[in-house]
């Protein structure tokens, strides 16, 4: 019965099966037989049996062995070549030389799942199978199979040896585990046909593997020969059910397994990849698959050793295979086959059946219209910025939250929080440390003896375990060590303390774990770069969380598990083009900078952009002095001159207003009653944030404090704390506490100025005062609790020595006119100097992360976290010029641009933009028609407050320029 439905499929192959579904049969068919016709009909018998052999070679082999390879193809005729382990040029060039020496075009295959990495190097990894069978969406692994495709196609490959669809149900399984989408038979059904779209919508030739289903075993069949125990019920539903809707989507080709399978080989010797019962009977005639079909590795052990030289390839060749696979002898094995057409074992349509559908795939991939592959620019075309963009769409909706009790995650109330992170396992934990720091204070706790350890870790309410296993290749150890496992089963007793898990490596990694006591397990599946920077966004509420579990990962936790996880709104950080901006525009960025160093702007900068809520640049640039040896880092902070007054001030005083503490029409004599006899009195909060209120600019307070020979004067200053001189100026001058009223008495003796447009820091005295007196606690306390510590803005402070070491607070200024020393971790503004460092208008020290989240919470309408700081009513009223008809661009604390000539900016921002600039050579904008944030820090007063190149070059406002020239359409 074989025979005869194997000869009526011969026949229908080489007519070329018109009207029926056959994978390898292009639009143009009637070209694609004439060429197939005429091709075959050249061939000699030498020739044809020759194109069913495809030999393995490595690009990083020796000269001799590659030229074996060579030799082969001129001397045996082989149709095809699969390259192993290399680089890409050395391949290309190989390919080029190979297919110089072939009469037929050779079809190039890669076994190349997660991509070109998993066999070469200088090439790019995408995420193995079972992170992508977390993803909920197929289209995105349809966009993996794509760029696999591409990079394949660019190397001059014509078939990639995927996708896998082995349905894992044992989690034992040795050799396929991570390759697997699954345990669950419509994951993998779909997100293969998925995968394999992409690859053939870029002419790549897919291949299902390995049939009838390599899932449920625990022996590697490299080594030995597994055996698949079930009966033809259950094989038929579960481990070949992918392969049968993968068939019906078009799979190009079926690489079929060397397993024991006796309940569809009844002959317990024969592998499946040489049983006739299981290819012809079932592949071909039952499923009814016209593509190509490939034995695996005929040099596994799997296949049996047992069999003499050529013996393996005739088996498999009449069990139904087309392309026999890495023989161990080609000259042997193609001599047998060559005895067995010429005494009639094998028939001429038997041979032309597979020569023909081999002829029909080269065709499919443009081989009848063969040239050489370029090597220029391949390294760059196979590294492009493109991958990153797919890794990571990809990556954000793996990311499983399989466990997450009292919602924990993400985390909410950062000001409630002490946060701890352990880390676990044998690789690198760096990036996710570092990705956690971008959202609050997180304390390293190294895993040491089990009871200083827990007694260290007691002090922390979160604590957050990453696991993190190498992402080296999916056959690497995923593991706990038994320390490890004892370790976590002692940190989940605290009771004082909820225990986040954050796993990055296969789920099954859990199975050996008790979960009791961990509260939150957010699963990233690889320890690559991107999935730990993804996994602490989730942890932390930039992104949300879609994926679903794969497979079984624990008693507790069952295949297709998914908790959604809704964002909380804080920033997260990715690429520019995520966001609708060019990476290549945006690289300009990196030159003014610079420039602005060349030409003594400055020293050192710090400069972000988010867009979208995504910061998409983040630099620092330069030293913090023109001698240091050390360079920036983003962890340095600056200090903010007047963004003060946007990022401290002016927040406090929206909440008053909201409260009912403050009023925009209150006049200074309600704030300071002791102004009601003054030319104060009547000036509005409204006006004098708007600058409207004919306020003196600034008041140069200190120097009715030097004596004659312009240095501090001892009737003022002490040089260290003593009763009645508190006021720290520097760590060796001390104010007398009685200057500080001395200070609203000389600003209430001021006059109005004639012109009614100045801007001011005056006012921000006043307001520094009345937020104050209003709580009973200080500005910088009060910004600290109600702002910072909620935004997770914890490197935001007054004051920094308090909370920082001094070697990463920038210097601002060498000062021979007041306090005679280099100004570093103390305010420069005098001002601010003079009220302890704490003032309304200066005084403020961050970094760009932390301002960024400042301006992000006030685009999102004051929301921020999960939290709501300010209402939007208020951040709309605030926002607004009130007094434009009058040419002041000012809103109410907030920098507006000018209607006319764009200034303060570069005249390309919306009018909705705010922000402000401070004198030390800082700026920040936020644009929410662009949902754009900028931040600029610099520290332009170093080494004097005279060096105005910065402000004369307008290199802040060119820098917003190139920015908004990034922004695509």
């Amino acid at each position: 019965m074989i025979k005869q439905s194997f000869l009526i499929l011969c026949i229908s192959a080489v007519s070329f099966a018109f009207g029926q579904k056959n994978p390898l049969v292009v639009k143009d068919s009637l070209a694609q037989k004439q060429w197939v016709d005429a091709t075959y009909q050249s061939m000699s018998l030498d020739e044809k049996i020759g194109q069913l052999f495809m030999v393995s070679v490595a690009s990083n082999q020796n000269k001799t062995a590659t030229d074996k390879i060579k030799q082969l193809i001129a001397d045996q005729k082989i149709g095809g070549v699969i390259f192993s382990n290399g680089g890409p040029v050395q391949q290309a060039e190989l390919t080029n030389t190979y297919q110089k020496s072939a009469k037929t075009p050779l079809l190039i295959a890669m076994d190349a799942e997660w991509g070109l990495a998993m066999r070469l190097d200088s090439t790019y990894a995408f995420p193995w199978n079972m992170t992508l069978g977390a993803i909920k969406d197929s289209t995105i692994v349809e966009k993996i199979g794509k760029q696999i495709g591409k990079h394949a196609k660019r190397l001059g490959v014509h078939i990639n040896f995927a996708p896998d669809v082995d349905i894992n149900t044992n989690p034992q399984n040795p050799i396929i585990g991570n390759r697997s989408f699954g345990e669950d038979r419509e994951n993998v059904a779909r997100n293969g046909i998925a995968y394999m779209k992409g690859l053939e919508s870029e002419s790549i030739l897919s291949s299902a593997k390995h049939f009838p289903g390599h899932g449920d075993t625990e022996k590697d069949s490299h080594k030995t020969l597994p055996q698949i125990p079930y009966k033809k019920e259950r094989l038929d539903s579960i481990e070949m059910y992918p392969f049968k809707k993968l068939i019906n989507a078009g799979v190009s080709s079926v690489m079929v397994a060397h397993l024991s399978v006796p309940g569809l080989e009844m002959q317990s010797k024969i592998p499946s990849s040489l049983s006739e019962q299981i290819i012809s009977g079932i592949l071909k005639e039952k499923l009814k698959f016209k593509g190509l079909i490939f034995t695996d590795a005929l040099n596994m052990s799997g296949v049996g050793e047992s069999k003499k030289p050529g013996d393996v390839e005739l088996a498999a060749f009449t069990a139904g295979n087309d392309i026999l696979l890495m023989p161990k002898d080609v000259e042997t094995a193609k001599a047998r086959l060559v005895k067995a057409y010429e005494s009639g074992k094998i028939s001429e349509n038997r041979l032309a059946l597979s020569v023909k559908k081999i002829l029909m795939a080269k065709y499919k991939v443009g081989l009848q219209n063969y040239s050489p592959i370029d090597v220029k620019n391949l390294y760059n075309d196979l590294n492009s910025l493109e991958n990153d963009l797919i890794y990571e769409e990809a990556i954000e909706n793996a990311i499983t939250v399989a466990k997450n009790e009292f919602d924990l995650v993400p985390l909410k109330k950062l000001e409630n929080k002490k946060i701890a992170y352990v880390h676990m396992g044998d690789d690198d934990g760096d990036i996710f440390y570092k990705a956690l720091k971008e959202y609050t204070n997180v304390t390293k706790v190294d895993l040491t003896e089990i009871s200083s350890f827990t007694k260290s870790i007691a002090a922390y309410n979160v604590i957050i375990v990453g696991h993190h296993k190498s992402n080296e290749s999916p056959w690497k150890s995923y593991k706990y060590s038994s320390e490890e496992i004892a370790s976590l089963k002692e940190i989940s007793k605290l009771r004082t303390s909820n225990l986040i898990l954050a796993e990055f490596a296969k789920p099954y990694a859990l199975l050996d774990l008790d979960l009791q006591g961990v509260n939150s397990v957010v699963i990233g599946y690889q320890n690559s770069k991107i999935a730990q920077e993804k996994v602490a966004e989730v942890i932390f509420g930039a992104i949300g969380a879609n994926g679903l579990l794969p497979v079984t990962a624990n008693p507790d936790l069952p295949v297709n598990k998914s908790i959604k996880i809704d964002s909380l709104l804080r920033l997260g950080y990715s690429f520019p083009e995520r966001v609708g901006v060019n990476s290549s525009k945006l690289a300009l960025v990196d030159k003014l900078v610079q420039n602005g160093i060349d030409s003594l702007m400055f020293p050192g900068a710090q400069v972000l952009v988010a867009r979208k809520g995504k910061v998409i640049y983040s630099k620092s640039f330069g030293k913090p002095t023109y001698d240091s040896k050390e360079f920036l880092t983003n962890d340095y902070i600056f200090d903010l001159a007047s963004l003060t007054k946007i990022l401290s001030t002016l927040p406090l005083l929206m909440k008053m207003e909201e409260q009912g503490k403050l009023s925009l029409n209150q006049t200074f004599k309600e704030l300071i009653p002791a102004y009601e006899n003054t030319d104060l009195k009547n000036v509005t909060v409204l006006k004098a944030l708007s600058h409207y209120g004919r306020l003196p600019a600034w008041i140069a307070f200190y120097t009715s404090t030097l004596d004659k020979n312009r240095k501090p004067s001892g009737e003022f200053y002490r040089d260290k704390p003593l009763p009645g001189y508190s006021i720290k100026v520097t760590d060796k001058l001390y104010l007398t506490d009685a200057y500080k009223d001395s200070i609203y008495n000389r600003i209430g003796r001021q006059e109005l100025k004639s012109n009614r447009y100045r801007y001011s820091d005056i006012g921000y005295f006043v307001f520094h005062k009345y937020i104050e007196d209003s709580y009973g606690d200080g500005q910088d306390k009060l910004a600290d609790r109600l702002i910072y510590k909620p935004l997770g803005a914890n490197n935001t402070t007054y004051n920094p020595l308090d909370k920082f070491p001094k070697d990463i607070i920038v210097p601002s200024e060498e000062d021979n006119y007041y306090r005679y020393e280099r100004v570093q971790g103390y305010v420069h503004d005098m001002g601010a100097a003079m009220q302890g460092g704490v003032g309304g208008h200066a005084g403020l020290f961050s970094n760009a992360n932390d301002i960024a989240k400042i301006m992000q919470m006030y685009l999102q309408g004051g929301v921020y976290g999960g939290e709501r700081i300010i209402s939007s009513r208020t951040v709309k009223k605030f926002n607004t010029c009130y007094f434009c008809k009058e040419d002041v661009r000012r809103g109410v604390g907030f920098d507006k641009p000018d209607a006319r000539s764009g200034a303060p900016t570069c005249g390309c921002v919306s009018p909705k933009s705010f922000g402000h600039s401070g004198f030390t050579g800082t700026y920040t904008w936020a644009d929410p028609d662009e949902e754009l944030v900028y931040v600029f820090l610099s520290n332009r007063t170093y080494p004097s407050a005279t060096n105005n190149l910065l402000i004369k070059s307008s290199l802040r406002t060119r820098i917003q320029k190139a920015i908004y020239n990034a922004i695509e359409n």
